[in-house]
């Protein structure tokens, strides 16, 4: 599905406006919190990377990182990643994910981190199913409450996602060797109309964020990682593993 997309690095200042373009199309944030092309030149220039899936000529996404500094090793902390809506569910995201694997591990880094908010399922099965990531840790409202209708009006609840490049478990996940999960020691429950909800931004969207956020808080303290997701009839499960395992 993805045949005819080329990745590559983004150089030029005109491909950095293009990313504010597609920024705004996907998050749809007021100017005041959309990030300005300045910072994916600075990312480009200072360690991190912007990268560009093109459709022929055009920039149909981007994922942008930064570089990064824990406890004495560099990391990249890829801060943005978004594909424009024609060109959705064919895989680009996952090819923007795998070029920055092998840039990043052709520089000698072996980590990469981003965030995401646990309210979307569909990124939490890309992130652990398909990628092979983990997380160790939430961040209650990140970035405070934002412009943007896809936050709707909620306090940014994000998982911290980490993903080291080179462990066996993302190379058999990104070799597609991997099944999705069936068990787990701990689990925690979204419910099945949660896609509903979202569409009418009905209050039961930021009591659910409210339960997930304490039971993830609390299984992380015991020393759990979210690992996988797991779809079945009644909705959705994060399934949680001892964090040691890893």
């Amino acid at each position: 599905m993805s045949a005819g997309i080329e990745i590559r690095k983004c150089e030029r200042v005109e491909e950095f406006h293009r990313c504010v373009e597609i920024e705004r199309e996907v998050w749809g944030e007021s100017d005041l919190e959309t990030e300005p092309y300045v910072t994916f030149v600075l990312a480009n220039q200072t360690g991190g990377h912007v990268l560009g899936a093109f459709d022929g000529e055009s920039m149909v996404g981007f994922t942008m990182a930064v570089a990064g500094l824990r406890n004495g090793q560099p990391y990249l902390h890829s801060h943005m990643t978004g594909v424009i809506a024609s060109h959705r569910n064919r895989g680009v995201g996952r090819l923007l994910k795998l070029y920055q694997r092998e840039e990043a591990l052709g520089r000698g880094l072996r980590r990469i981190e981003w965030t995401f908010d646990p309210l979307e399922t569909r990124n939490a099965h890309f992130n652990f199913n398909r990628l092979g990531a983990i997380a160790r840790k939430l961040i209650a409202n990140f970035y405070g409450v934002t412009t943007s209708p896809l936050h709707r009006g909620l306090p940014t609840d994000r998982l911290l996602v980490e993903w080291e490049l080179d462990s066996r478990r993302v190379v058999a996940a990104i070799q597609e060797l991997v099944r999705d999960p069936a068990e787990a020691p701990a689990k925690i429950h979204l419910p099945a109309e949660l896609e509903e909800w979202k569409k009418t931004d009905d209050a039961r969207l930021g009591e659910v964020q409210a339960r997930m956020r304490g039971e993830f808080l609390g299984w992380f303290a015991k020393g759990y990682a979210a690992t996988g997701v797991k779809f079945t009839a009644g909705g959705a499960e994060y399934c949680l593993a001892p964090w040691s395992d890893f």
